[in-house]
């Protein structure tokens, strides 16, 4: 029999493909690398074996021989991680979820895919009640179809609105943003057949804490944002059940020596998890190391806060129905950052760039992190026997090498 090499992306790794048997439709797939961090652990020289899009077995090659009959594809210099799971994305290649079509979360879902990202909150921005009804609703049909091989697939629904600050409101417009209310909450939850995972509460506004005890008893977790809160105001709604803070520093109160604010409370209060854009714009390499030592790595989470100009040359998008122009990687409406065109796999470089954070602990940050704040372990940021065959591949600079879902190699 002879065996075929091939060179996979990106060359400087050496990844090599040996496929061993061939019209096989059952064909094990045999992935090593030098390193695997799981979502728990790190493990030296591993071997993970997918069939049928599944992982079957997970260790370190010495316990076990890779089968006769597979495809064997190796990573001699990289770690393996979960695929990315992003929990704050509105958009991309040209797409905005609150389209919530078909065709919209294909075209998201193959780019994402590609920059490794594997699972992802499809974001919502503050509009018109009913605007934000009927993308719920589609969203709620499209989520329950959403396993398309070879695609990222979003596995619930962030709410970014409409319960912000009009203070701290970025872009979102002001005309649509509401003071919290349970009623509306319920309508807009039902709208999306309860696939409602996250949602941005900014805790100054009158009746905050209650929606936060109410939205938490219905499994949804709050997030902390867009807000102009007092650090008591903060602390209220995180004893109400609050779990997390929206892209921290922005549109957040800034920090005051004698009035903390929402941002010294976030900082300081280790049980909250915290969300950052790590794209240099956003927010200062000297502030995300600020972060990082508040944070740990027990409570970061990275996000790209993308709109759909991600994947796409500068020029004119569109974020929930509203223009935004980009130029220079910077997304931009009335005078404001409108979300990002930021990717993880360079969220991930970047952070270790500028933080000096080991990979393993970049890869925490946008794999089990998110996955245990959304409670969504066990259909994201791990990788493990039985899941679903999504997994990265990235060199010692936290740049991405491979992209792997539903247990093929997608990425350019």
């Amino acid at each position: 029999m002879t065996v075929n090499r091939a060179l996979l992306n990106p060359p400087e790794l050496h990844a090599t493909a040996r496929p061993l048997a061939c019209n096989n439709s059952n064909m094990r797939t045999v992935f090593t690398a030098e390193r695997l961090w799981d979502g728990t652990r790190l493990i030296d020289h591993p071997i993970v074996i997918v069939e049928d899009g599944r992982i079957i077995s997970v260790g370190p090659r010495t316990a076990g021989q890779a089968p006769g009959e597979a495809r064997v594809i190796d990573y001699p210099r990289a770690t393996l991680g979960p695929a990315f799971f992003d929990v704050h994305i509105h958009g991309a290649a040209g797409h905005d979820v609150m389209e919530a079509t078909p065709e919209a979360l294909t075209a998201m879902g193959s780019f994402l895919a590609s920059r490794g990202t594997g699972s992802y909150l499809a974001t919502t921005v503050t509009a018109p009640l009913d605007v934000t009804l009927k993308a719920l609703s589609g969203l709620a049909k499209l989520l329950e179809k959403s396993t398309i091989d070879g695609h990222a697939c979003p596995i619930g629904i962030h709410l970014e609105g409409p319960f912000l600050s009009h203070a701290k409101r970025g872009v979102q417009p002001d005309q649509h943003l509401l003071a919290p209310d349970i009623v509306v909450f319920d309508r807009l939850f039902d709208a999306a057949e309860g696939h409602v995972r996250l949602m941005t509460v900014a805790p100054e506004l009158p009746g905050a804490a209650e929606l936060t005890a109410h939205a938490t008893g219905r499994g949804v977790r709050v997030s902390v944002g867009h807000s102009n809160a007092t650090a008591a105001e903060t602390q209220a709604v995180i004893a109400a059940g609050a779990t997390s803070a929206t892209h921290t520093f922005n549109a957040m109160r800034p920090l005051d020596h004698r009035e903390p604010g929402i941002l010294g409370t976030v900082l300081t209060t280790d049980s909250l998890y915290s969300e950052l854009i790590c794209d240099g714009i956003h927010t200062a390499p000297e502030i995300m190391r600020l972060w990082w030592r508040a944070k740990g790595p027990q409570r970061a989470i990275l996000v790209t806060d993308a709109m759909s100009a991600a994947g796409m040359p500068d020029g004119e998008y569109s974020l929930g129905g509203f223009a935004v122009h980009v130029a220079d990687g910077r997304a931009m409406a009335r005078g404001v950052l409108a979300g990002s065109v930021l990717t993880l796999d360079r969220a991930l470089s970047n952070f270790v760039e500028f933080t000096g954070a080991s990979v393993e602990e970049g890869l925490r940050a946008l794999t089990s992190n998110p996955a245990a704040m959304t409670g969504l372990a066990d259909r994201a940021g791990m990788l493990a026997v039985g899941q679903q065959a999504n997994f990265v591949a990235v060199d010692a600079a936290g740049k991405l090498a491979a992209s792997v879902i539903g247990g093929r190699v997608v990425n350019r």
